[in-house]
């Protein structure tokens, strides 16, 4: 007899032509039988060694390599090729001179050029994650694409070593660009994993599937139980992010150290920096459990599915206020942040002469403030109970502190980022409040997004985070490229984080769980019907039996994966 076997689609979702003629009057049965349900297939219970090897990724992609390091290289090429504006014959560039580089037929400042290759960053961002975004929700494309956007990242930080000479900064700045965008969605899609590992972990399973189901406990009991392990894996896995932070500055003192007279020493940490990454990154794709998402939708493909699914969640706005109110606000608070951080670091690299062991110094100071938070900020909420929200609030308040800070910069050299001892103080508070914030950010994102799109949410999550400094990286450079005075930007960059963090207070993340439940049962429904021509309230009530025309379709569908028994 000819059985359809899909991956590792459960036994009783495995359907024949005999048992098809027996009615099943559930919409469970459909789900299963299109394919539509993560839940169609067996997922594996999540195993400790995957959850170290998921720790251990993010503990090599801590960013020292294509945040830090890469951007100060390429900073480096461009204050070398520049000039004082103004000055004929031209002069070179001192650390406390404005600097100009050759640019489309004029010249342009040092600072706008990096927050231009940032803004092409952040564009080309927002391409990939609407196109491929929802795409890796279905099938096992999602394990693929990370595979490959962290080869790529791998490869073009190796070749960043061969930036020698500041006359190849047009070089180093497409190396920069492209490894910073492989970068930037290796977090997102990395990111998007860690709900489903927590919804599959042995006691949220036992609560969902015993528990929950025998009614010894209801539905707000077992979210609170799922939202504290979604913490749980997310405050972890930030803390393994910052450990691996410090852990890579340390190491790369054996370099910078002994050959910080060397002009290759740079080069040569990043190196260092990328192949950690490369050992302690390998893992998670050897030991990754397969777990499929449902199948693509009739008349899609991966190349299409990401446009029609955006243009989907667009139209469902309203079914899923909370959720945008959330997306909008954290657009606001990310482009903020994310901007303030660069044009800080610009800043801070002047102020250091590009040395990487300054660099490095001050990095080591970050990641230190950032472990120890990222644990006592987890300890403290699984001890009181406070909700995400709360956490993600107290957070907040220090997020608009940081461009406050260099706004008073504008009236007075004392403070505001023109002293050595700010960039302590400002990678103190980064690493306290900084790092828990990252890690509560995605929580509120997973309590807010329909089961079974991680990909696209998480996809919509990384437009608003990086994607969304579209806006702040080009506002900035055009106030900087005018006004030739790097504090100017921080009022913009104020504003729109003591706005962003007003919205979030209006945040119902209760209320948000209920919509995405809704939403999700009613996805479901759909695509059944569309596959099936069957009536939505006979499915919804159990009165339509599986029809064999139906198993017979989608085995014709599934030829070549036919087996007989």
């Amino acid at each position: 007899m000819a059985n359809i076997h899909e991956n590792d689609t459960k036994n009783d979702a495995t359907v024949d032509v005999t048992s098809a003629a027996q009615p099943h009057s559930t919409l469970e049965e459909y789900e299963r039988l299109f394919g539509v349900d993560e839940d169609a297939y067996e997922q594996p219970t999540t195993t400790r060694k995957e959850l170290w090897s998921y720790y251990l990724y993010y503990n090599g992609d801590n960013g020292v390599g294509p945040g830090s390091y890469s951007q100060a290289l390429f900073q480096w090429a461009l204050n070398g090729a520049g000039h004082q504006p103004g000055s004929n014959p031209p002069k070179a560039c001192t650390d406390s001179s404005a600097c100009v580089v050759p640019w489309a037929g004029g010249t342009r400042s040092v600072s706008s050029v990096v927050l231009i290759a940032n803004g092409l960053c952040f564009t080309f961002m927002t391409v990939i994650f609407v196109w491929l975004g929802s795409a890796a929700d279905y099938g096992t494309f999602g394990r693929w694409l990370l595979l490959a956007l962290t080869v790529v990242c791998w490869a073009l930080q190796y070749g960043m070593m061969s930036i020698r000479h500041p006359s190849q900064w047009p070089t180093a700045m497409g190396l920069y660009v492209v490894a910073y965008i492989a970068y930037g969605a290796t977090l997102v899609f990395y990111a998007a994993v860690f709900p489903r590992l927590a919804r599959y972990t042995p006691h949220v399973r036992k609560a969902r599937e015993e528990d929950l189901r025998e009614g010894k406990i209801d539905q707000e009991e077992y979210d609170t139980i799922e939202s504290l392990e979604r913490n749980h894996i997310s405050n972890i896995s930030t803390a393994h992010s910052n450990i691996g932070y410090l852990l890579t500055l340390v190491l790369n003192l054996s370099v910078l150290l002994p050959l910080q007279n060397n002009s290759f020493s740079n080069n040569l940490a990043l190196c260092l920096t990328n192949s950690y990454w490369v050992v302690l990154g390998i893992w998670w794709f050897i030991f990754q459990q397969p777990r499929p998402g449902p199948k693509i939708p009739k008349g899609s493909s991966y190349t299409t599915i990401g446009f029609k699914q955006i243009w989907l969640a667009v139209r469902e706005i309203r079914s899923l206020p909370q959720t945008f109110l959330y997306f909008f606000a954290y657009f606001l608070l990310a482009d903020g942040l994310n901007t303030t951080g660069t044009l800080v670091s610009i800043i801070q690299n002047d102020s250091v002469s590009f040395s990487f062991l300054q660099i490095t110094y001050l990095g080591i100071t970050q990641a230190a403030c950032s472990i120890t938070s990222t644990f006592g900020f987890w300890y403290i909420q699984r001890y009181f109970k406070f909700k995400t929200k709360t956490m993600f609030l107290f957070t907040n308040s220090f997020s608009v502190l940081i461009p406050f800070w260099g706004m008073l910069g504008l009236w007075t050299n004392r403070i505001g980022y023109h002293n050595r001892w700010e960039f302590y103080f400002y990678n103190v508070i980064f690493g306290l409040f900084q790092a828990p914030y990252y890690a509560y950010a995605q929580t509120m994102i997973s309590e807010l997004m329909p089961r079974g799109y991680d990909n696209m949410f998480f996809a919509l999550f990384g437009i608003t985070n990086r994607a969304s400094s579209i806006i702040g990286p080009n506002v900035i450079q055009a106030i900087i490229n005018n006004t030739h005075n790097n504090w100017m930007g921080f009022p913009f960059l104020f504003a729109i984080c003591a706005g962003a963090m007003i919205a979030i207070c209006f945040v119902d993340i209760k209320k948000g769980r209920e919509d995405c439940r809704k939403f999700t049962e009613q996805r479901k429904i759909d695509r059944v019907v569309a596959e099936s021509g069957l009536d939505p309230n006979d499915i919804a009530k159990g009165k339509q039996p599986v029809r064999n025309e139906d198993v017979l379709e989608v085995q014709n569908e599934h030829a070549g994966t036919l087996v007989s028994d």
